[in-house]
């Protein structure tokens, strides 16, 4: 039997770009879709993008670095040590007004990592690392010996899929086994100016049928940049001018630590995620 299976990632609260890939998906004959994790922020989609996300309905739904910042910031939990992380905390003590919480309770208990086996072909599937969720261990330009860490708690795993990095990518291990990334729905990414110009949302279908790999296809697919930053204005999104940014030039700012200090400190974000946590701490007491 063959399977088409759409696998996407790094979504960051685009809810237009991830709505595009849908409806690319469905046009394709996608059977099913692999979630590899970052769901939400710093875009605008809150409950809307849940709800399109449960249509499209993942068979495999794995925890990214940004879904662990949304827990641990709505639990009030996240350091306030550096810009950044008042930065993350805002966005979604913010997006929790908008967001039921059984969903933050379900995202919470994603894994990291999961194994699969489908029309014969093992497939190892994880946001970065299959341990950890974050670093900079598998940037497309990292040694081989980081990639090969894919496969070390599983060496008989034919394919490799991974997220974070936000390019799309295929490469091969030591063993030659195939490593894949699908690149970034709402956020892509690129240091060569060409392809940082190229702002479409990207996801990946893999075709597998009989112990076959029988098609691979990186797909890019264009939307509304201008509805999806109408969108963020009719909620008011903290940060909105970096965002304006992003959606027209794919520059982000989230560790542009002086930037982020100036913005933190004239309009009021950091005492607002101070005042938050303080809040959350009084609760559990």
């Amino acid at each position: 039997m063959t399977r088409k299976i759409g696998i996407f990632s790094d979504v960051h609260g685009n809810y237009t770009a991830l709505k595009a890939v849908y409806e690319d998906a469905l046009a394709l004959g996608v059977d099913d879709f692999w979630f590899l994790g970052d769901l939400f922020s710093p875009g605008p989609g809150a409950q809307d993008l849940w709800e399109l996300f449960t249509q499209m309905n993942p068979s495999y739904c794995l925890r990214g670095n940004w879904d662990d910042l949304l827990v641990n910031s709505i639990a009030g939990r996240l350091p306030t040590d550096k810009e950044s992380k008042i930065y993350f905390a805002k966005l979604a003590q913010t997006l929790a007004k908008r967001l039921a919480p059984e969903v933050v309770m379900e995202i919470e208990r994603w894994p990291l990592a999961k194994q699969v086996e489908l029309a014969g072909v093992k497939v190892g599937l994880s946001h970065n690392l299959p341990t950890f969720n974050h670093g900079q261990a598998l940037y497309p330009l990292a040694d081989q010996a980081n990639f090969d860490q894919l496969f070390e708690l599983k060496p008989d795993l034919d394919l490799a899929v991974y997220a974070h990095v936000h390019h799309p990518l295929m490469r091969y291990s030591s063993q030659e086994q195939l490593i894949f990334n699908p690149g970034s729905v709402g956020q892509p990414f690129s240091q060569h100016p060409i392809f940082q110009a190229d702002l479409r949302a990207n996801y990946l279908v893999l075709t597998l049928a009989e112990k076959k790999l029988t098609e691979v296809d990186f797909r890019k697919v264009d939307y509304d940049h201008q509805a999806e930053l109408k969108r963020a204005q009719a909620v008011e999104l903290p940060y909105l001018d970096l965002y304006e940014e992003q959606l027209e030039s794919g520059r982000i700012h989230s560790h542009d630590y002086e930037l982020l200090a100036k913005i933190n400190t004239e309009r009021g974000y950091r005492q607002d995620v101070l005042a938050y946590n303080q809040a959350k701490k009084r609760f559990k007491n």
